[in-house]
């Protein structure tokens, strides 16, 4: 993922939550994190480790009607 602002990080975490239809809590759980870390990245207090947002693109790369999130925030590493 490109250099991007806690802002873009955020929405790109709560966009694939929503998406997912997954709680905090449900998603922290999803990408082995706690909730307390899910919070945090959507409220644009940190950033998610590379790790991560590597799980996240999975995700997007998993889902049908993800396309305009990959090529927003990850426009170089399509499948």
């Amino acid at each position: 993922m490109p250099e991007t602002q806690p802002r873009e990080i955020a929405k790109l975490i709560r966009e694939t939550r929503q998406r997912l239809g997954l709680s905090q809590e449900k998603f922290a759980s999803k990408l082995g994190v706690s909730f307390q870390s899910v919070n945090r990245w959507e409220n644009g207090r940190t950033k998610p480790i590379p790790l991560a947002l590597r799980q996240i693109k999975t995700l997007l790369d998993e889902m049908e009607d993800s396309r305009d999130l990959l090529e927003r925030y990850f426009p170089n590493r399509h499948k």
